[in-house]
């Protein structure tokens, strides 16, 4: 081969390789023996033939053998299998592969030194060692037990004593940026308003009035709340179902706890089960007496505060408005006989049990109502919590029937003498009498079965419940006009109302 400095040899070329003699050594080593001819294994039998494969099955041929006659390979693409390309990746194909020396087959070889290691650092022995720039170290595995003990002293002490000293300094020093002894601070006395009406004004004014009750039979027990009407007496009003179920139980306790903490034991005056009143009677003299309103000047949106003892917290204090007037309400107190349909005052102030027999007075502290009752998702009933919807019988009605039961001990209501549930037909309502009591009111007044009352002298009737309000208006002797629904006409009749 030609190049720019003359003929260069082709190291690329393959060279004649002449193979070196055997010494006489290895002749006698691995040379063959004088007396042997031939091969070494021509004694041997030969091996036998290998048995031919059977053709594979027809089914294979189809599927592997080659498409046509003449054709070699398997599964080789039509256009026949491509020959081998040379890449540029290929390391004989560089441009500079003839001057590497790496492929030059005549380039020299040669060996370097041999590799030298560090030799290891000899063990020093004693705590105290040199390291390799010449500084003297302490090795904490070879201290004796004395020493670190020792060390581990010192370091305590100077700690103690460093403590000490910061503390005595914080203490000591009037100028310590952490302490500063005798700071006051600043006050400020707004004017705070509490004009008449408001709620703390009212609640300082009536809160006195309002009694705890607790009630013990057996081992069980409820709580409630009253409100003094007669403080020279020591009169109070509460709910029936708060009181029933110590009635003529032997062993059984009302305790009434007063604002300031004090008690006295209580004594049931009497109770009206149809009302869901009782009155109480506790043996301290000068009690606080609640101012009793009317109730012909309470109105929707009056705003109201209710005053008891939820839960049996004593003394809690919530406020609301009226929401609804003349709300008939059926009561069915839970382990008592009270089985009434009250006229309610309807209010969104939040009543809990416990509240029960409690206050709830108007904004000039007046008394308008005996909270007895709350709305929950179970329906109307003493049980649950408050969801805005609770109701309390009203002054009028307490006040009424607080007299009766004082005077004599019970409570008389009129009565029609006849048993309804409420229906309607999609236009009006009413109370669908379902049976009539015999020589009652309704049998001498011309009342029969399936007769459908609706009003009751001039107070409509559109369910059960105000058929139980309209005829609780008035008194036993009264004679009232009863409008009922008979075969589809309307008539009215003239009654005489019982006592009940």
């Amino acid at each position: 081969m030609d190049g720019p400095f003359g003929s260069v040899p082709d190291r690329l070329a393959p060279r004649r390789v002449t193979a070196p003699q055997p010494g006489a050594g290895q002749e006698a080593a691995f040379g063959r023996p004088d007396s042997v001819a031939g091969s070494f294994s021509a004694d041997r039998p030969p091996p036998p033939a290998r048995p031919v494969p059977p053709p594979p099955p027809e089914a294979f041929l189809r599927a592997f053998g080659p498409g046509a006659s003449g054709q070699r390979g398997l599964q080789e693409p039509p256009s026949g299998r491509p020959g081998r390309r040379r890449t540029a990746a290929g390391p004989w194909w560089k441009a500079d592969a003839r001057s590497d020396p790496w492929r030059d087959p005549y380039a020299p070889a040669g060996l370097g030194a041999p590799a030298v290691f560090p030799a290891e650092p000899e063990e020093q022995p004693g705590p105290i060692v040199v390291d390799a720039r010449g500084r003297r170290r302490v090795r904490l595995r070879d201290l004796s037990v004395r020493l670190s003990a020792l060390a581990l002293l010192a370091v305590l002490l100077v700690g103690a004593v460093g403590g000490g000293v910061g503390w005595y300094l914080t203490r000591s020093t009037p100028e310590s940026p952490l302490l500063a002894p005798g700071t006051t601070l600043s006050q400020v006395d707004p004017g705070i308003t509490r004009e008449p009406g408001s709620v703390s004004d009212i609640a300082a004014e009536v809160t006195p009035a309002v009694v705890s009750i607790e009630v013990r039979v057996g081992e069980g027990g409820a709580t409630g709340s009253g409100v003094v009407i007669d403080g020279d007496d020591g009169y109070v009003v509460t709910n029936n179902h708060v009181v029933s179920g110590a009635e003529g139980v032997e062993g059984a306790e009302i305790r009434a706890v007063f604002s300031d903490g004090s008690g006295s034991e209580a004594r049931i005056v009497g109770r009206d089960p149809a009302s869901d009143l009782a009155v109480i009677k506790v043996e301290k003299p000068g009690l606080v007496t609640a101012s009793l309103g009317k109730s012909e000047n309470v109105v929707v949106g009056d705003p109201v505060v209710a005053i008891g003892s939820p839960l049996g917290l004593a003394g809690t204090v919530t406020s609301g408005i009226v929401s609804a007037l003349e709300r008939p309400v059926r009561l069915a107190g839970e382990g008592s006989d009270t089985n009434a349909v009250i006229s309610a005052v309807q209010t969104d102030a939040p009543i809990n049990p416990g509240n029960s027999g409690g206050a709830l007075v108007d904004a000039t502290g007046a008394l308008i109502g005996i909270n007895t009752a709350i709305a929950s998702l179970g329906g109307a009933g003493t049980t649950g919590g408050s969801i805005g919807l609770g109701f309390a019988i009203p002054i009028d009605t307490v006040r009424e029937i607080a007299e009766q039961l004082i005077s004599t001990g019970s409570a008389v209501h009129a009565s029609l003498g006849v048993n309804a549930r409420s229906v309607t037909d999609g236009t009006r309502d009413g109370a669908l009498v379902l049976n009539v009591e015999p020589n009652s009111a309704a049998a001498n007044a011309g009342i029969r079965e399936r007769d459908v009352i609706i009003a009751v002298e001039d107070d409509p009737v559109g369910s059960s419940e105000e058929l139980v309000v309209a005829v609780d208006r008035h008194a036993p002797g009264d004679e009232v006009t009863v409008e009922i629904v008979r075969d589809g006409r309307s008539q009215e009749l003239r009654a005489t109302l019982d006592a009940a």
